[in-house]
């Protein structure tokens, strides 16, 4: 595929503009199983609905980051497909792997945890421990994603590099990854978030210039802090959790999204949701 995956953004202005969408969900070709209260089709649909109203906003798109769960089973076409849609936005991309990327469900009529989960390998396009460096920023891409588990992990190693990379480069840094590393205060889907989490924060103290971290899983938006580090999560482009709900619920209200983030030349950063349009 030219020009993947990208690993330099340049930009007359010198600062970055990213579109991070997350946990699409896709099934190519449409699978008429599916009992998400989004279903198979309307997943693949938003997607493209939210990647077409993105890139028609007043705002210019240097770069694309899918923090994740690309899929709702794993099969080569589905990935096809959206690299494909991806590809034809002329703009440049980078995608990591989400536990939905690694992990098929087996039982999908049953309560979840009567479910088999199967593991199943990353496909070749998902990135792993991946740099992106720009003239004042560098983005930091790690897969988190563990094969035949809904929860994920930053591992030793991945602390390692992390560790490795940002005492050689002291440009401010973005981390991206599909699973969130702070508790968001429910539950069902805290049970699910990066194992590691702790001794990634304690790893990371010495590292000022560490700035942002993107994430998906959670289908839904919120901002925290944490040791001067800003935690964003980013909605779903099809559905979405309900915040602040101890057992599993969808939100029924929110629509779908994605996120923008500006990263200034001077280090600062501005983030916001936007919705599909109703």
């Amino acid at each position: 595929m030219p020009n993947y995956p990208v690993s330099k953004i340049s930009t007359p202005d010198e600062q970055i503009n990213i579109l991070q969408i997350t946990d699409l969900h896709l099934s190519t070709p449409i699978d008429t199983d599916s009992n998400n209260t989004c279903d198979a089709g309307d997943c693949q649909r938003s997607f493209e609905t939210v990647l077409q109203q993105a890139l028609n906003e007043n705002i210019r798109c240097d770069l694309i980051i899918v923090t994740g769960d690309l899929v709702s089973k794993v099969k080569p076409a589905t990935y096809d497909h959206i690299f494909a849609v991806l590809q034809a936005t002329q703009t440049p991309f980078a995608c990591i792997a989400g536990n939905h990327d690694v992990t098929d469900e087996d039982g999908k009529d049953l309560p979840f945890f009567q479910r088999e989960l199967i593991a199943r390998p990353a496909d070749s396009r998902l990135l792993s421990r991946h740099v992106i460096e720009s003239d004042h920023w560098q983005l930091l891409l790690l897969d988190s994603s563990i094969m035949g588990a809904v929860a994920g992990e930053i591992t030793t190693a991945d602390i390692e590099w992390l560790c490795k990379r940002l005492a050689a480069c002291d440009k401010p840094a973005l981390i991206a990854l599909h699973h969130h590393i702070i508790p968001v205060d429910s539950d069902w889907i805290d049970i699910h978030m990066a194992q590691n989490a702790d001794i990634f924060w304690d790893r990371m103290v010495p590292f000022e210039h560490l700035q942002v971290i993107i994430s998906g899983h959670i289908h839904q938006e919120q901002v925290r802090y944490r040791q001067g580090v800003t935690v964003y999560s980013t909605p779903s482009t099809c559905y979405q959790f309900k915040p602040y709900s101890h057992d599993f619920a969808y939100d029924e209200e929110a629509l779908p999204g994605y996120r923008w983030l500006q990263l200034a030349n001077n280090g600062k950063v501005a983030s916001w949701v936007e919705r599909l349009d109703t």
